[in-house]
């Protein structure tokens, strides 16, 4: 394939009829397609296991990339939960009668066409297709190539939904893999009307630096646990050890972990049992080197100048003594990508500080940075958490895959 804008052009005609659908038969639609993903488990699971066989276990992508059944159900129940949400589409925002007897509108409408760059989780392809089509709009997918098996069949199967339901299945588009028409999508400003990349910071920097289309960015985290001098300190352990390792590769995983310099020796042995379990890998600075060191921690190296900064996507994080608040926030503004960032501490007064200082779309009080999700927001499935300041900023959910349109109601008037 030489092109792919024959491609792009259909999801744009076809994404006319999504935009229209009534609210009843896009919950039918969404429901269908739960279903069918129901009924489709053994298939699925045997596509994804193509891809898997393919990656390294060493690499944590791997993780990104399982569909088990436990995973599918959950899937499952993502969709019906949006099939369930408040529909977006045809809100009104304003509403004003003019003394010229202008009716005016601000209405809320579909975007259009979503393009969306992504690796590694097939679990995007449902909740980017699914939400695409509560908010009326069409959906571009450029998935990785190691879920390419994946993301085949599960927008087959909801191809095969729209199909039913008598829609064109252009309005979701599966693009090839080929890196030679990143170009080609990039640059096609006629055809898709926000681009979305989720994924590495290399990925989202690459679509940033080259896009010609408005962009949200979304995906990179680099999210640091503050424990401070006032904290009980079991509860910061528990909160660490469950930021790190309930599941590392994602966005939101714990990756540096700061400690105020008075409670560094009492608080790292109640860390120690809960990481090694998991055999994290721990990047110390010089102070909390030598207590893990003195308390036999096992995985342990000495800290270097990438040890901060960097999002471990896997089981290892980095340790930095603080000396203070200040300190602590200092090293957050440089290092953090503006994700997700917590303050474990029973100081209020600190805590507030912290809450409105941090420059990050979540920031958490005495909790795991785990939490920053659509799902668990009680926003429904998203396409990811925007660290940006415009359109959206934390999870970019059903709410933001819409526009305002005025519609404005005359009777003939004309300006004087």
């Amino acid at each position: 394939m030489d092109s792919i804008l024959h491609l792009l052009k259909a999801t744009k005609i076809a994404s006319k009829k999504i935009g229209i659908l009534t609210k009843e038969l896009k919950n039918k639609i969404l429901v269908d397609i739960a279903q069918e993903i129901e009924n489709s488990v053994d298939l699925i699971i045997e596509e994804n296991t193509k891809d898997l066989v393919l990656m390294q276990d060493s690499d944590p992508k791997k993780d990104r990339l399982l569909l088990n059944k436990q995973r599918l159900i959950d899937i499952v129940k993502s969709v019906i939960q949006v099939s369930e949400l408040e529909d977006p589409v045809g809100k009104i925002y304003l509403e004003n009668q003019l003394e010229n007897g202008l009716l005016i509108k601000k209405m809320a409408v579909p975007l259009g066409v979503v393009g969306v760059i992504y690796e590694s989780r097939p679990n995007v392809t449902i909740d980017v297709a699914v939400l695409a089509i509560k908010s009326g709009n069409g959906v571009v997918l450029r998935g990785g190539s190691d879920a390419f098996h994946s993301n085949k069949i599960l927008v087959s199967i909801i191809q095969s939904v729209l199909k039913k339901n008598n829609l064109p299945v252009e309005a979701i588009c599966l693009l090839p893999t080929d890196r030679k028409h990143a170009k080609e999508l990039l640059e096609a400003v006629n055809y898709i009307d926000i681009l979305i990349p989720r994924g590495s910071k290399s990925l989202i920097d690459f679509v940033r630096n080259n896009a010609k289309i408005p962009t949200i960015e979304t995906g990179a985290g680099v999210c640091h646990t503050y424990v401070e001098k006032s904290a009980n300190l079991e509860n910061a352990a528990n909160i660490v050890i469950n930021a790190k390792v309930q599941r590392p590769s994602v966005c939101n995983s714990l990756d540096t972990i700061l400690v105020d310099r008075e409670i560094l020796a009492d608080f790292l042995p109640k860390i120690k049992e809960g990481l090694e379990k998991y055999k994290v890998k721990i990047y110390a600075d010089e102070n909390s080197y030598k207590i893990l060191q003195n308390i036999n921690y096992t995985f342990l190296e000495k800290a270097n100048n990438e040890s901060f900064g960097t999002e471990f996507l896997g089981y290892e994080c980095s340790i930095k003594t603080v000396n203070g608040m200040d300190d602590a926030l200092e090293h957050i503004d440089r290092y953090s990508s503006k994700h997700s960032e917590a303050v474990i501490t029973s100081n209020k007064e600190l805590a507030n500080i912290f809450l409105n200082v941090v420059d990050a779309a979540a920031v958490y009080h005495n909790a795991s940075t785990r939490f920053t999700d659509g799902e668990q927001f009680g926003l429904g499935a998203e396409i990811g958490i925007s660290t940006q300041k415009l359109h959206a900023r934390g999870p970019f959910a059903l709410e933001k895959l819409v526009t305002e349109k005025w519609m404005v109601y005359g009777n003939g008037q004309i300006r004087k």
